[in-house]
C-alpha cells in the first residue's frame, strides 16, 4: 500500500523524458518508465530493467539518508517503515542503479535486490490465464477460479452467475458507476431478506495493482455461497462484499500498465486518476497525501471527488447502523492495521480493536501478520477508507495488508492465490463471533 512520487531523471525532467520516449515507442516495445506519469498514452508499459531494492536503515541517520535519496531521485516507494531495522522497498529505474549502488555503499546501508528485472517478474506472475476459458465456462457458466488472476469481466460474470444460481442467498447490488462507466458491484450475502442482522463489509481492489486483494475477496464470496460447511457464518450475520472498488484502474493494470495504482479519472492535467485511499472524507488532505496530480498519493480535487469513493460512501453510510465490521483488503506486508491512519493517534477503543485483530491474526497458519496502529507501524495516510468508516461509527474498522512481506511485493505470483486465500478465510470466524453478539 505504501507509495510515493514517481521517479525522475536527475539530469532531465522525467515527465518530458517519458513523453518523448513514448511518442517514439511502439506498443509492446521496451520502454523505461514509471507507474503513474505516462498517463497521456495508452501504450503498453514495459518495466524491463527496473529492479525492486529492499534497503534496511539501522538508525535515524540512515533513515534520513534514505529519505534524501528518495527525494533526490523521486523514487517510488513500495513499502516504508518508521522504525529502525525494518526494510524500505524501492522501485529503481535502470537509469539510477549504478549511481545508487555507489551511494548506498558509501553510506554503508545494507540492501538487497528483491526483483532483478521487474518485467520478467510481471511476465511470470500469471502464467495460467487464458483468453477463452471455454472448457471451464461450459462446465460452470463462469470463468472464475483461484489458480490465476482474472480481469473485471470474469469477476463480474461470476458475481452474476452466483446471483442467478442462488437468488435466495445472493443479491448483486450496483451502487453506481466508475469514471469509465463500469458498474460498481456489491454482493449482499444473507440467509434472510429482513436486513436486521448485523453485517460485515469487505472490499478489495481499491488500489489497482494489488491483484491479490480482489482474488481474496472473490474467494470469500465463493466460500460463503457455494460451500455448505460455511453456512454457520451466515446464520447471524449478513455480508456486503465489493471485490473490485476501482474497476477502471484494475482493468488498466491488466491491459496497459501492471503497476498502475490510482483511479482513471481526468484531472485537468496530463496525469490521470486519484488515489482512492486518500480520497475519503475524514481528515482529507492531511499527512501522507499530495496535491500533485501526477503523484501516486494525489488526494483528488476534494473529498469523494472520485465516483467510486462517492458511491461506496453513500452505500455504506446508508447501512452504517447495520455494518459492524469494515475490512478493506490491500497488499502487501502482512499487517492488520488499526485506525487512526491520518496520524499516530489512537481511538478510545483501540485496545478492544487490537484484541479482536490479534484474535483474528492468531488463526493464520501459513503467514504471520503484525497487528498495530497503521500510522505508527507504517506511515501517516489521511483520507483512508478505514479511518472514514471508523469516523461514521463502524466500530471495528481495519485495513488488511495481505501477503507477502516483500519478496514479490505487488507482483505476487498466481501460485500464491490459493494459499493466501485459504490461510485468510478462517480468521473471518473471529469477526463473525464478535458481530453476532451485537444488536442492530
Amino acid at each position: 500500500m505504501a507509495s510515493n512520487k514517481v521517479m525522475a531523471l536527475s539530469s532531465f525532467p522525467f515527465n518530458k523524458y517519458l513523453e518523448t520516449k513514448f511518442r517514439t515507442t511502439p506498443i509492446g516495445a521496451t520502454a523505461q518508465t514509471a507507474p503513474q506519469d505516462h498517463s497521456w498514452t495508452e501504450d503498453v508499459v514495459s518495466y524491463s530493467g527496473f529492479q525492486l531494492w529492499s534497503a534496511t536503515p539501522r538508525n535515524k541517520t540512515e533513515r534520513e539518508f534514505l529519505l534524501k535519496i528518495r527525494q533526490d531521485y523521486e523514487l517510488e516507494v513500495w513499502r516504508e517503515s518508521r522504525s529502525d531495522n525494518r526494510p524500505v522497498d524501492l522501485l529503481i529505474s535502470p537509469d539510477f542503479q549504478t549511481e545508487l549502488k555507489l551511494r548506498l555503499a558509501d553510506a554503508q546501508i545494507p540492501y538487497e535486490v528483491k526483483i532483478a528485472d521487474m518485467q520478467t517478474e510481471i511476465n511470470n506472475e500469471n502464467p495460467n490465464i487464458t483468453d477463452s476459458g471455454t472448457e471451464f465456462e461450459n462446465r460452470f457458466s463462469h470463468k472464475m477460479d483461484w489458480n490465476s488472476y482474472h480481469r473485471v469481466d470474469d469477476i463480474y460474470g461470476y458475481l452474476n452467475y452466483l446471483a442467478d444460481t442462488y437468488p435466495r442467498l445472493v443479491q448483486l447490488v450496483s451502487v453506481g458507476s466508475s469514471y469509465e462507466g463500469r458498474p460498481l458491484y456489491v454482493v449482499r450475502i444473507s440467509s434472510s431478506s429482513s436486513g436486521t442482522k448485523p453485517a460485515i463489509w469487505i472490499d478489495g481492489g481499491i488500489h489497482a495493482r494489488e491483484w491479490i486483494s480482489p482474488a481474496v475477496a472473490t474467494y470469500i464470496i465463493q466460500q460463503l455461497v457455494e460451500v455448505a460447511d460455511n453456512e454457520r457464518l451466515l446464520r447471524n450475520v449478513d455480508w456486503y462484499i465489493m471485490p473490485v472498488m476501482n474497476p477502471d484502474g484494475y482493468e488498466y493494470t491488466h491491459v496497459n500498465n501492471r503497476l498502475w495504482r490510482k483511479t482513471r479519472s481526468m484531472t485537468g492535467s496530463r496525469c490521470r486518476g486519484a488515489d482512492p485511499n486518500r480520497n475519503f472524507g475524514y481528515q482529507w488532505g492531511g499527512k501522507g497525501t499530495s496535491r500533485d496530480k501526477c503523484s501516486e498519493i494525489y488526494h483528488g480535487s476534494n473529498a469523494f471527488s472520485e465516483p467510486e469513493t462517492r458511491a461506496v460512501s453513500n452505500f455504506i453510510s446508508g447501512k452504517a447502523n447495520q455494518i459492524q465490521v469494515y475490512l478493506t483488503l490491500h497488499s502487501y506486508g502482512q499487517y492488520l492495521l488499526i485506525p487512526w491512519g491520518y496520524a499516530v493517534e489512537y481511538p478510545a477503543d483501540y485496545n478492544e480493536m487490537r484484541d479482536l485483530a490479534k484474535a483474528a491474526a492468531s488463526k493464520f497458519r501459513r503467514y504471520k501478520y503484525t497487528v498495530g496502529n497503521s500510522a505508527d507501524l507504517l506511515y501517516p495516510a489521511a483520507g483512508g477508507s478505514d479511518d472514514w468508516a471508523k469516523s461514521i461509527g463502524i466500530k471495528y474498522s481495519y485495513t488488511v495488508e495481505l501477503a507477502d512481506t516483500g519478496r514479490h511485493g505487488f507482483i505476487l505470483p498466481a501460485s500464491f492465490i490459493q494459499p493466501v486465500c485459504e490461510d485468510f478465510f478462517p480468521a473471518l470466524e473471529v469477526f463473525v463471533d464478535k458481530v453476532a453478539t451485537i444488536k442492530v
